[in-house]
């Protein structure tokens, strides 16, 4: 099993959303957070005063799935929050050892 995170653009994440469902994932966790990367943020002008803004909003989704879907789902992440400019986010793989569902007990692949 696989866990991707991403971190997007705000506004990419329902054009995200409906290409993991057309792969085949179930469940996605979204979190609002902010961060930056080599844009490190930018300048913003309020009455007259010049402000830092060092933390843009981002949004990070987290998926867990078996490892068959992992490239079509990279993929679609990758092709569906592409804008081509500064800022489009990173997506991270990592491997799962073991999912638990906490209702009824199930394990692995079924769990998910």
């Amino acid at each position: 099993m696989k866990k991707i995170e991403a971190v997007i653009k705000p506004f990419k994440l329902d054009e995200v959303k409906e290409a993991l469902h057309e792969v085949g994932i179930q469940g996605i966790t979204v979190t609002e957070a902010k961060g930056f990367g080599r844009q490190k943020g930018h300048t913003e002008l309020y009455r007259g005063a010049e402000y830092v803004v060092d933390f843009l909003p981002k949004v990070k989704l987290e998926i867990i799935i078996d490892d068959a879907l992992c490239e079509r789902a990279v993929e679609a992440i990758q092709n569906a929050a592409k804008t081509g400019r500064i800022g489009d986010g990173k997506i991270f793989v990592s491997s799962i050892e073991e999912v638990i569902r906490i209702r009824t007990g199930e394990t692995g692949s079924e769990a998910i």
